[in-house]
C-alpha cells in the first residue's frame, strides 16, 4: 500500500491537504496517509503526528518564544519520516517549517513535493538560491509564479487556486439573514481576523476599536476551529458581540449578505473577491517584525486580488 506523507502547518494548508487527499484517493483507493494536519486532513483519514496548531506562527519575533518547540517538532517529523520511509512527502505552505523539513529529509532520498510556492517574489528574493534540490516538484497556486521560478532555474507547475472550487461565490444572502434573524435592510460587516493565534491576538483589538467608529452595523466573524476559543474570548467584551459562524456554508452565505468586509491579508482576500465583497485588507505583527518586513517587501500591494489584477 503506497504511503504518502503530508505536512500542513495552518488552516489554509489543512484545507489544501484535505482536498489533495480526497483527489488522490479518488484516483487510487490503495493509498495510505500519514503526517501532520488539522480537521480537514483528519476527516480524510490522517492521524496527525502532533497538533497542527504547534506550527501556526507568523512573524520574526513571534516565533522566538516557540523556537525550542518548533525544533522539537521538526526533529519529531524527520524521525517519523525516516522510520516510515514513505513513497512521497508533500509539504504544504508554511515555509518556515516545511522548507527546513525538506532540507533535513533530503539525505533520505524520498520523493518530495512542495505545494504552495514560497512567496519570495514578494520579499527576500535572494533566498531562491537556497531552494535548489529541496523538492522534486513545486506546485504553484498563482499563475505568475512558474515564470518567476523558471528565471531562477527551478521548474514549477501552476495547479490553480483552490478558492475557485470553494463555493465562496455561491452564498445565499436571504437564507443567511433569515437563519440568523437579520433584518433585510441591515448593513452587514464581515470581519476576518485570521486562523493563527498570533494573528487573532493582534487583530481582534484593532477590529474591536474600529467597530466603535462604525455604529449601527451587524457584524459577523467567521471562525476557524484552531482559533475558535481565542476569537470567542477576544470578542466577548466588544460593545456589540458579533455573530460567530463556523460552518463553511454559513460563512459563504455571510459573504453574500455582507455590505463590506475587513480582513487580514491572505487567502481570505480571494474568498471575499470571489463573493464580490468590497474589503479593507489589514495586518498587524510585532513592531520590530513590521520594520524588518518593510525593508524586505518588494511588491506594491498586500492583497492577492490587487497583485493578480496588477
Amino acid at each position: 500500500m503506497p504511503l504518502i506523507y503530508l505536512i500542513a502547518g495552518e488552516t489554509s494548508g489543512d484545507v489544501l491537504g484535505g482536498r489533495l487527499m480526497a483527489a488522490l484517493r479518488a484516483q487510487r483507493q490503495d493509498l495510505s496517509f500519514a503526517g501532520v494536519g488539522g480537521t480537514q486532513m483528519t476527516a480524510q483519514g490522517l492521524a496527525s503526528l502532533f497538533p497542527m496548531q504547534d506550527l501556526a506562527l507568523m512573524g520574526f519575533l513571534e516565533v522566538l518564544p516557540r523556537l525550542h518547540q518548533l525544533r522539537r517538532r521538526l526533529q519529531q517529523a524527520v524521525d517519523d519520516i525516516a522510520g516510515r520511509q514513505p513513497d512521497l512527502v508533500v509539504t504544504i505552505d508554511s515555509p518556515g517549517f516545511t522548507l527546513r523539513l525538506l532540507r533535513s529529509i533530503r539525505p533520505l532520498g524520498v520523493k518530495r513535493v512542495h505545494y504552495v510556492a514560497p512567496q519570495v517574489w514578494a520579499w527576500r528574493e535572494r533566498r531562491v538560491k537556497h531552494y535548489h534540490g529541496l523538492w522534486h516538484q513545486l506546485l504553484c497556486l498563482l499563475p505568475f509564479e512558474p515564470a518567476f521560478f523558471a528565471r531562477h532555474g527551478l521548474p514549477a507547475t501552476f495547479v490553480g487556486h483552490p478558492v475557485l472550487e470553494s463555493g465562496a461565490d455561491a452564498g445565499d444572502a436571504a437564507a443567511f439573514r433569515a437563519r440568523h434573524g437579520i433584518d433585510p435592510g441591515a448593513r452587514v460587516l464581515t470581519l476576518m481576523p485570521g486562523s493563527r493565534r498570533t494573528e487573532v491576538s493582534r487583530l481582534l483589538p484593532v477590529l474591536g476599536e474600529t467597530l466603535l467608529q462604525l455604529p449601527n452595523l451587524t457584524t459577523i466573524v467567521p471562525i476557524a476551529g484552531s482559533v475558535a476559543d481565542a476569537v470567542r474570548a477576544g470578542t466577548k467584551k466588544w460593545p456589540t458581540p458579533p455573530l460567530l459562524v463556523s460552518e463553511t456554508q454559513d460563512k459563504h452565505d455571510a459573504f453574500a449578505a455582507s455590505t463590506a468586509a475587513i480582513t487580514k491579508s491572505g487567502t481570505s482576500t480571494l474568498e471575499l473577491a470571489m463573493a464580490s465583497v468590497p474589503m479593507v485588507v489589514t495586518y498587524r505583527v510585532n513592531p520590530l517584525s513590521a520594520a524588518i518586513a518593510r525593508r524586505m517587501i518588494t511588491v506594491s500591494h498586500a492583497s492577492l486580488g490587487n497583485l493578480l489584477a496588477q
